[in-house]
């Protein structure tokens, strides 16, 4: 997958920004407060039409403009889309060869972006929530079904809770909800679990790459129950056995959405005892592995790190960009980094 040209139009700091895009890596500098991660920012909207610094699509859109715009050219092989978004304060669109995108998921299955951000540096230490998301959005971009069934795990949740929340609790109903809760986070986890055993198997070559040396290192998922060929019963207990603390905090407390994912080096946890250096290394590595899952080549993820280069020093950079040049297009946004044959973008 390759991201061939990008304009912007009253996106962020940029009111009018054309560029155009290289094969392998694309180096993007410029001085501080100038645009580099608003223009990454752009390429990550075309994959999940939201952005991954966690903010509004109102606060995208340029001081005292009405709306922003976003254009791309994006081919998978032979095949050449054109995707032109508009982001107005009331809401947004997206068209695909002019034909209007409605479902997030057919969106997805047009672009995919890995991004690494530096907040990632703090995935292992930071809230489940955010190795949750690790997870849905890479399942999500290998398989469209397994957004479905998040959508539908999530409506059926928030029924559940305003069920919870109710004085007088419907009892028929609320197992009714709880039954399609189980019925949907049975192929939530299958996945969940597919995706870590498969990360597994090549984590370590990745980390190996990255840091040059030889680490054990390891995914642990933990399912809110363990899938077996009595699960439904099994779930639908666990569900009952928690039945009084959520009348008690009016909210469901166990399922796929209180799940989470360890990670451990040389057989230690890493948000424990591991150094800072040590979770950047990983987290990255971790970030960049679902690349490696994606086996046609003009399927392959665009790969956008957001100013990773500053933290690292000059043995672990040389690595990184000698294992960056293996992938298809890759976007880097530095203050001055320059790399041999690279495409350079000076704001």
């Amino acid at each position: 997958m390759i991201v061939e040209s990008l304009s912007l139009k009253d996106f962020r700091n940029h009111s009018h920004l054309s560029l155009q895009f290289g094969d392998g890596i694309n180096v993007i500098t410029g001085a501080n407060a100038s645009g580099k991660t608003n223009i990454v920012e752009a390429i990550y909207y075309l994959s999940l039409a939201r952005s991954f610094r966690g903010v509004e699509d109102e606060d995208l859109i340029s001081y005292h403009k009405e709306y922003s715009q976003i254009d791309s050219v994006v081919y998978e092989g032979e095949l050449k889309r054109r995707i032109r978004i508009l982001i107005t304060k009331r809401g947004r669109s997206v068209l695909v060869n002019g034909k209007k995108v409605s479902k997030l998921s057919d969106l997805a299955k047009c672009v995919n972006v890995l991004l690494f951000e530096p907040k990632d540096v703090m995935l292992f230490k930071g809230s489940p929530k955010e190795r949750r998301n690790f997870l849905d959005i890479n399942l999500s971009k290998q398989f469209p079904i397994y957004l479905e069934y998040i959508s539908r795990y999530e409506k059926a949740l928030k029924q559940r809770n305003e069920i919870l929340k109710n004085g007088n609790i419907d009892k028929k109903l609320l197992d009714t909800t709880t039954e399609l809760l189980v019925k949907y986070a049975g192929p939530i986890i299958n996945y969940r679990a597919m995706f870590v055993k498969d990360i597994n198997d090549i984590l370590i070559k990745i980390t190996r790459a990255l840091t040059g040396i030889s680490s054990k290192i390891e995914i642990t998922y933990r399912p809110f129950v363990q899938m077996t060929s009595d699960y439904q019963n099994v779930a639908l207990e666990a569900f009952n056995s928690s039945l009084e603390s959520d009348l008690r905090h009016k909210a469901t407390s166990i399922g796929v959405h209180r799940e989470d994912i360890s990670v451990s080096l040389n057989g230690k946890d890493i948000s424990t005892f591991g150094s800072q250096g040590e979770n950047r290394m990983t987290a990255l590595a971790l970030k960049l592995a679902p690349y490696f899952l994606i086996k046609e080549k003009e399927k392959k993820p665009v790969v956008v790190l957001d100013d990773v280069m500053s933290e690292l020093d000059k043995k672990h950079r040389e690595l990184l960009i000698a294992f960056l040049k293996k992938f298809e297009q890759v976007f880097i946004t530095d203050t001055k980094l320059e790399i041999d044959g690279a495409t350079h973008i000076k704001l």
